[in-house]
């Protein structure tokens, strides 16, 4: 068994604070790997400001390199949109490994808009991250009125394994200021210019060891 983790999301484009912060998750939460689902796009999110897969996929796999950080196109190869479809995929395919959930705190406050976000909660536990200026918020969401019968210690976090979703735990870690909104405010061409050693159609697939 292996003990995974799953932080999806746009990486629009990918940057330090995602593995800083990803990082920090691993020794929180004992993981042996930590696997970034590059999404082909959110379902929330504007998408005339979504560079492309391609550029995002290889942001992330530059980003992520040297660690225990793994990258992978799964929505896209396996065709799913909205994460609770592709939680169900993953356990499916993935029967030996044991997965939680990692969402920053700033999603938690549109979490109760997510397809039958219910459901997905009972599938694997949950793992917030911080955001600075998001902590607090987070605990006030509207899908926390229901979650809030299932919050975990973070002195447990190591035994996640062993607990029956519905289960969330809010992690106290370092936190990074860095932003991808800042990023694209910086160079609104991020996309377009080369990245060393990345290739675009190159993916690191997960698969079953």
């Amino acid at each position: 068994m292996k003990r995974v983790g799953l932080l999806g999301g746009s990486f629009n484009p990918a940057h330090q604070g995602h593995r800083q912060l990803s990082l920090a998750a691993i020794d929180a939460l004992g993981l042996d790997e930590l696997w970034w689902l590059v999404s082909p796009g959110n379902p929330l999110k504007d998408g005339e400001e979504m560079a492309p897969f391609e550029a995002r996929l290889a942001s992330a796999q530059e980003v992520a390199r040297g660690s225990s950080i793994h990258v992978s196109d799964f929505e896209r190869r396996s065709g799913t949109r909205f994460t609770v479809d592709t939680i169900s995929e993953l356990l499916r395919s993935f029967p030996e490994h044991r997965f939680a959930w990692l969402m920053g705190a700033d999603a938690i406050a549109e979490f109760h808009r997510w397809k039958d976000w219910r459901e997905l909660a009972a599938m694997v536990p949950i793992a917030v991250l911080p955001r600075p200026g998001y902590d607090e918020s987070a605990r006030a969401a509207r899908a926390m009125g229901w979650l809030s019968g299932f919050v975990r210690p973070q002195s447990q976090a190591k035994q996640w394994t062993e607990w029956s979703a519905p289960a969330i735990l809010f992690l106290r870690l370092p936190t990074n200021p860095t932003s991808a909104t800042a990023k694209r405010a910086q160079d609104q061409n991020w996309h377009r210019r080369p990245r060393p050693g990345t290739t675009p159609d190159a993916t690191d697939d997960v698969t079953p060891t």
